[in-house]
């Protein structure tokens, strides 16, 4: 919401906010650009502000005082997911990313080959970019990267936000159960990527990742041309992709692999991030870049020039021999995956795992199991127990016990903290020089890293 409010700013609109609290960066970052904020959540909010539309975030609930006023008042409003729509993709070639996993990597990597490839795109990802120093751009050519989240869009209308982005071109990375808050099972999640393929104009494209069987499945719905992508050249289901990866070697530098387009090697490539989710990652960017008639070239210059995205395995600090990592990891998957990725870019150096189950789906015991496994390439594990959720029953929580038994089990050595601070003198008190700290959470871990850091500097003292 932030970002589009600079969007609209940068557009020439005049904007201004309201919110309950906002704090650093986004409270700087909305000073910097302009745009006033008024709080806490009020009605009289809108006799300041004097809006000709009101732009309702997702967050915000039916007995919000400001949003029932503005429902008396009868003012016009939208969500965020229709105002990008109707504001900024009904002119443009919408290239929309979704899936389960890699949604903001895949975005922002799509939306940096178009700016390198001299496109002059516009693009809005879920994190900031290193190269741009922001998660959204507005330029002057025909295309428009966004990430499409399937999470609900607003208190008055509970249908996914990608619904609302117009694709002519779209990657689906990876169709996995999540967000058990909105969905029953996987099944009523499957049915939101069928309602979004299904969007697609005949003369559009979807690259699917053919790693995942059910997304696959779900893209013979879709009207337009489908291509398929694998992050390695042999093991599809249902035999050979359209486009895949050969000689992938992951190592410090990041993942080096040539690139196969019907089975014909175009040439080598370069992608300076870690983890074989991103080749696959990368893969369904090259297969979407093609179909808008990128060169080889142009695309492989894109790749080796991506500086990444801030808490996907950024590196935060080294301090006296210990590096520490911050993602934003929380399904099992991408647990796992980010773990694997890291121990490549960091060959023999220990690495500990620290993770909060902060998601309405990771504070689930849906996928107990699979946490269990999803942690047994890191050497130590620290969990932080969740505070209770009005969202999810007693017999519904995942039991931070059972998998602290289970990781001892396998071998690795576990442990789990109910505070934050207590979290953070465990580790640091743990940590040795030449380990290295990957810290995992969807949200702001009660400032973690940022403590972390500041005791690994006074026990450097």
């Amino acid at each position: 919401m932030g970002s589009f409010a600079g969007m609209l700013k940068v557009a020439g609109y005049e904007v201004t906010g309201s919110d309950q609290n906002v704090f650093p960066p986004m409270s700087e970052m909305l000073k910097a650009w302009g745009i006033p904020v008024l709080t806490p959540y009020s009605p009289s909010n809108l006799d300041v502000a004097k809006p000709d539309l009101v732009i309702t975030g997702n967050v915000l609930r039916r007995v919000n005082p400001e949003a029932a006023e503005v429902r008396a008042r009868r003012l016009a409003q939208m969500s965020f997911p229709a105002a990008l729509g109707s504001f900024f993709l009904r002119e443009r070639h919408p290239i929309v990313v979704t899936g389960t996993h890699g949604k903001t990597t895949a975005s922002a990597l799509m939306g940096h080959v178009l700016v390198a490839a001299g496109r002059d795109p516009s693009f809005l990802v879920g994190g900031v970019t290193h190269n741009y120093a922001a998660n959204y751009r507005l330029g002057a050519g025909p295309h428009f990267v966004v990430e499409g989240d399937e999470y609900d869009t607003a208190y008055f209308d509970k249908g996914p936000k990608f619904l609302h982005y117009r694709p002519r071109t779209a990657i689906l990375t990876s169709v996995e159960f999540d967000h058990a808050d909105i969905y029953r099972d996987l099944g009523h999640y499957e049915s939101a990527f069928d309602r979004f393929v299904r969007l697609l104009p005949r003369d559009g494209l979807l690259a699917v990742s053919a790693a995942y069987e059910n997304a696959v499945r779900i893209a013979r719905a879709c009207p337009a041309r489908v291509v398929t992508y694998l992050g390695v050249s042999e093991g599809a289901p249902g035999g050979r992709v359209d486009y895949a990866a050969r000689g992938v070697t992951l190592g410090p530098e990041g993942a080096r692999f040539e690139v196969l387009e019907g089975g014909r090697a175009l040439g080598a490539v370069l992608l300076p991030m870690g983890g074989a989710h991103n080749v696959d990652n990368a893969l369904g960017v090259f297969a979407a870049a093609r179909s808008l008639t990128l060169s080889f070239d142009e695309i492989r210059h894109g790749f080796a020039t991506f500086e990444g995205v801030k808490r996907r395995q950024e590196v935060r600090a080294e301090v006296g021999g210990v590096i520490v990592i911050d993602d934003f990891a929380h399904h099992p998957t991408a647990v796992r995956a980010t773990i694997t990725a890291i121990r490549h870019q960091h060959p023999g150096r220990r690495l500990w795992a620290v993770f909060e189950p902060r998601s309405n789906t990771s504070r689930r015991n849906i996928h107990q199991a699979e946490y269990a496994r999803a942690f047994t390439a890191a050497a130590r594990v620290s969990l932080k127990v969740p505070e209770p959720h009005d969202q999810v029953p007693a017999d519904q929580q995942l039991d931070i016990g059972t998998l602290t038994a289970a990781l001892r089990r396998g071998g690795i050595d576990a442990a789990a903290e109910t505070e934050v601070d207590a979290l953070v003198d465990h580790v640091a008190t743990g940590a040795r020089p030449g380990d290295v700290v990957l810290v995992m959470s969807n949200g702001p871990f009660g400032g973690f890293i940022a403590k972390l850091i500041a005791a690994l500097e006074r026990r450097r003292l």
